[in-house]
């Protein structure tokens, strides 16, 4: 069975490579991951410019760079490389930093997930705290089982899944959460440089609007590995039904 992995942290990211390493004791693996940091690209898919990609032949796995999107990748393997057809599903991470509540609309790890999902097979986002005390490897680790779990039942899937910054009760626990809501406070810096130009920087302090008992926010905070599924139908059908 043969896997595309991919990432929005770029081809040096280490998540990226211990999620490989981690899947290669039962997977075949394929990279296909941003040339550079593409964090906040969402599902952009780069229309109308000349993207340069390689292969890395001095890796242990198929690996292509891509200089685009975490989307792009995913698209341009699965439609421009795969002419076999072996992928069975993608997953995308590990991603450096949480990827938590209303983040996943801006999320290119999630991006590049639901790529793999339109592509009608089975998706996971992996994303790990920033400021977490579990190792990627140990978070590959435990995602590759529960990975593994999810492909044996047959089913398609879009999957969040999100590491805390240390486990509840000393061990790993999945917990199925909906989505909190997020925003960030003072998130916009201004400065101008010395030629006269202004800019502005986007950072901020997180404010969560929603992260009460059942979202991914507070099962994270309470030390579980927070799952959450998603779908690509953003339709308001009560809307459409009243």
């Amino acid at each position: 069975m043969k896997i595309l992995l991919s990432n929005d942290d770029g081809i040096d990211g280490a998540g990226l490579w211990a999620m490989a390493h981690a899947l290669a004791k039962n997977f075949e693996v394929a990279i296909a991951a941003p040339m550079n940091q593409q964090s906040g690209m969402a599902h952009a898919l780069s229309i109308g410019r000349k993207l340069e990609y390689k292969k890395l032949h001095d890796s242990e796995f198929e690996t292509w760079i891509v200089d685009g999107t975490p989307t792009d990748c995913v698209k341009f393997y699965l439609e421009a490389l795969d002419t076999e057809k072996k992928i069975c599903a993608v997953i995308s991470g590990i991603n450096h930093g949480a990827n938590l509540a209303t983040d996943v609309l801006y999320s290119g790890t999630v991006g590049a997930a639901l790529e793999g999902y339109l592509h009608e097979m089975p998706a996971l986002a992996v994303s790990l705290d920033r400021f977490s005390k579990i190792t990627f490897e140990q978070a590959a680790a435990e995602t590759e089982k529960f990975f593994s779990a999810q492909m044996s039942t047959g089913k398609n899937f879009f999957l969040n899944v999100n590491f805390p910054k240390k486990y509840g009760e000393r061990h790993a626990e999945f917990k199925m959460a909906r989505l909190g809501r997020r925003d960030y406070l003072n998130a916009f810096v201004s400065h101008t440089n010395d030629a006269g130009q202004v800019f502005f920087e986007i950072r901020g302090e997180i404010s969560d609007v929603d992260g009460g008992e059942g979202t991914d926010i507070y099962a994270v905070n309470q030390g579980y590995i927070s799952v959450t599924p998603l779908h690509c139908d953003v339709t308001d059908k009560l809307r459409i039904e009243n």
